[in-house]
């Protein structure tokens, strides 16, 4: 099977929707927080494949001196460790966290989004939760550990959506095992997100196109709209990479790939 995780980067470096930024209100003790990405284990990895590291997320968060902070998000998901990071720094910060879902919050970007005291999710927005992935080599003894290691890291997911939802553990573990999707109106009934977002047409317009600005089909059930033209298969030349990379990328690009054959999870 190929490295999920890292397909998942792949097919979004470019996305148009990708943005990391911090908005601060001084005069309202506010401040914005745009999460509109894949989430990455490192700095080094963000060079390569694009994507938010908890390295840069962390100091704008913990540099923040406000009362009130809104994470806005919009990501197709990432490293697992890198996000619980992401985290444990919003849920340390004195301010009150108040979470928005303007598009998708899918995998990794689910547990960010358990640390809001409110979840606000736009109508048209969608809320995913699975299993961890991993990708490695090893022997039969090595592949048993990881499959071990695995199981404990969803164990403390489904703890977190379940102290988060008050829904019981095994039905949060058979949603994640199911890769399940959550409308607006099914998280909230089941507790991920805490009111839906008043919205007009334009703003419902708006939800959809932010979840469709990434390519989801690094997962099994990614909902596709029936309403949708397919999308033509772009044509795949060897110039492309080359152009998109710099000078310095391609030089140490057999370093950056020797990355693949490193654990990854989420």
């Amino acid at each position: 099977m190929k490295n999920r995780l890292n397909k998942l980067y792949a097919d979004n470096r470019r996305a148009s929707a990708r943005k990391f930024e911090v908005v601060a209100k001084a005069a309202d003790r506010e401040a914005e927080v745009y999460l509109y990405d894949h989430i990455v284990s490192s700095e080094l990895e963000a060079e390569w494949w694009g994507g938010i590291a908890p390295g840069p997320f962390v100091k704008a968060i913990r540099d923040l001196d406000v009362d009130t902070i809104h994470l806005r998000i919009n990501s197709p998901g990432g490293s697992v460790f890198a996000a619980r990071a992401m985290e444990q720094t919003l849920r340390e910060h004195g301010a009150k966290v108040i979470v928005h879902i303007d598009g998708i919050a899918a995998s990794a970007a689910t547990f960010i989004a358990m640390a809001g005291e409110e979840v606000i999710m736009a109508k048209g927005a969608m809320f995913m939760i699975h299993k961890a992935w991993t990708g490695m080599w090893g022997n039969a003894n090595d592949l048993r550990k990881e499959a071990d290691l695995l199981d404990k890291i969803d164990g403390t997911l489904a703890e977190t959506y379940a102290a988060k939802t008050g829904k019981d553990l095994e039905q949060i573990a058979e949603w994640m095992a199911e890769e399940t999707w959550f409308t607006a109106d099914e998280a909230l009934e089941n507790g991920f997100a805490t009111s839906i977002a008043a919205s007009d047409a334009k703003a419902r317009a708006s939800a959809r196109a932010n979840a469709k600005a990434w390519n989801l089909s690094a997962y099994a059930n990614a909902p596709r709209d029936p309403c949708d033209e397919p999308e033509p298969t772009p044509k795949t030349e060897p110039a492309n990479d080359q152009q998109f990379a710099t000078e310095d990328h391609r030089a140490r690009q057999q370093q950056r790939l020797s990355m693949l054959a490193r654990l990854s999870h989420q």
